[in-house]
C-alpha cells in the first residue's frame, strides 16, 4: 500500500507538472495524445470510411510510430514495414503452399523469429513474426488479404509519422539541460553531505549506506542526461518545429557528460570508501580525525567546484569563480597529500583506504582542473 500510495502522489505530481509549465511532463501527455489521434484518424480512414478488410492494422501502426522523435518514427517507420512486409509474405506463401495452417505455423515463425534479429529491422524484427501470425491465425489465407494487411501498415505508418512530424513535433534541448543540472546538483549535494559527516567524525552505517545509495543513483542521473543529449540532437532532425536560431547541443554538452561520469564514479568510490568505513567496528580503522577534517575540506570544495561547473556550462557567467574554485581544490589537493606523506600510517588497511580516498581526489581534481583550463 505504502508502494501504490507513492505512484499514485508521483503521478498526481507529474499531471501537476504537466498542467503548471513546460517540461518532461507536458511533452509526454503531448505524444500520449497526438498517439491516441494517429489511431484515430488510420481507424476513421480505413475501418469507418473505406472499410478496409483488416482495418485494425492501420491504427496498430500508427500508435507506435508516434515515436520519441519525428526521425526515429521514420526509421522505426521503415524498419517496422519491411518486417511486416517479411512475415506477411513468408507466411502467405507457405501457408497456401502447405494448405494447413498448423504446419505452416510451425515452419513460419521460428524463421520469422530468426529474420527479427536481423541488424537491419533493429527493435522492429519482432513486427516479423506479428505480421506471420496476423497472417496464420486469420483464415482464409489469401494473397488478397496479405496485400491489404501491408497496405494497412503503410497507411497506418504514414499517419503516425504524418501526425509527429505536423503537430508539436517533439524538441528536447530542455530536457538534456535539466537532466545535466539535476546531475550536477545531486553530485554536490552528495559531495557536501560526506564532507559534513567526516567533518563531525560521523560514522555512522546507515548514514554512509543511504549517501552509497544516492551516489550509485547519481550514475543514473548522468546516464539519464546522457541519453537525454542524443534525443536532443535526434530531435531537431526533420523536424518542422525547429526555429532557425535553434542548434543542436553543441560540444560544451558533451563535455559536461565527460565531466559529471567522472564526478558520479569518484562519488560513488568515496561514498563506498566511507560505508567500508563505517562498518568497521575498530575505531584505528577509521582515518585520524584531522586527516578526515582535510579530506572533508577537499570534498566541500570539490562539492563547489562542481556546482559551479553547473552554472557555467548553461548561461551563468562565473567561468573566474569556478577557475578560483578549482585552483583551491587543488591547492587543498596538494596539502592533503603532503599531510599523508609525511604521517603513512603502518596498518596495511588503513594505508589502502587513504590510497583509495586519494587516488579518486587525484582524478576527479584532474578532470576539473581540465574543465577549468581556457
Amino acid at each position: 500500500m505504502r508502494a501504490l500510495r507513492g505512484d499514485l502522489q508521483a503521478g498526481a505530481h507529474a499531471v501537476r507538472q504537466a498542467a503548471a509549465a513546460p517540461g518532461r511532463e507536458r511533452d509526454l501527455a503531448a505524444q500520449a495524445v497526438k498517439a491516441a489521434l494517429a489511431a484515430w484518424v488510420a481507424w476513421a480512414v480505413a475501418g469507418w470510411w473505406l472499410k478496409a478488410p483488416v482495418a485494425f492494422v492501420a491504427p496498430w501502426v500508427a500508435v507506435v510510430l508516434v515515436e520519441s522523435t519525428v526521425y526515429r518514427s521514420i526509421a522505426h517507420g521503415l524498419q517496422q514495414l519491411a518486417a511486416i512486409a517479411t512475415g506477411t509474405v513468408i507466411a502467405t506463401a507457405v501457408a497456401l503452399a502447405l494448405d494447413d495452417t498448423m504446419v505452416a505455423m510451425a515452419l513460419v515463425l521460428p524463421t520469422a523469429v530468426l529474420l527479427g534479429n536481423w541488424q537491419r529491422l533493429g527493435s522492429q524484427g519482432i513486427y516479423a513474426a506479428t505480421g506471420a501470425l496476423f497472417v496464420l491465425t486469420s483464415s482464409p489465407v489469401t494473397v488478397a488479404t496479405s496485400a491489404a494487411r501491408m497496405a494497412e501498415a503503410l497507411f497506418g505508418a504514414a499517419v503516425g509519422i504524418a501526425v509527429n512530424a505536423l503537430i508539436r513535433p517533439p524538441v528536447y534541448l530542455r530536457d538534456s539541460r535539466a537532466a545535466l543540472r539535476d546531475a550536477a546538483d545531486e553530485a554536490h549535494h552528495i559531495l557536501r553531505d560526506v564532507a559534513r559527516a567526516l567533518a563531525g567524525s560521523r560514522w555512522d552505517t546507515e548514514e554512509a549506506a543511504a549517501r552509497h545509495e544516492r551516489a550509485l543513483r547519481l550514475q543514473r542521473l548522468v546516464d539519464q542526461a546522457r541519453a537525454a543529449l542524443v534525443w536532443s540532437r535526434e530531435s531537431l532532425r526533420i523536424n518542422l518545429r525547429r526555429r532557425p536560431r535553434v542548434t543542436a547541443p553543441g560540444k560544451e554538452y558533451d563535455d559536461a557528460i565527460v565531466v559529471l561520469d567522472h564526478a558520479a564514479v569518484h562519488t560513488a568510490e568515496v561514498t563506498r570508501t566511507v560505508l567500508k568505513v563505517a562498518g568497521d567496528e575498530s575505531p584505528q580503522a577509521r582515518p585520524h580525525p584531522q586527516l578526515a577534517e582535510r579530506y572533508a575540506e577537499f570534498l566541500r570544495r570539490t562539492a563547489e567546484a562542481v556546482r559551479l561547473y553547473g552554472l557555467m556550462r548553461f548561461g551563468h557567467r562565473c567561468e573566474r569563480d569556478f577557475q578560483d574554485a578549482v585552483r583551491e581544490l587543488r591547492e587543498t589537493l596538494d596539502g592533503l597529500r603532503h599531510r599523508l606523506h609525511g604521517s603513512a600510517p603502518e596498518d596495511p588497511d588503513l594505508l589502502a583506504t587513504y590510497g583509495t580516498l586519494l587516488a579518486q581526489a587525484h582524478r576527479l581534481s584532474d578532470q576539473l582542473a581540465a574543465a577549468a583550463a581556457p
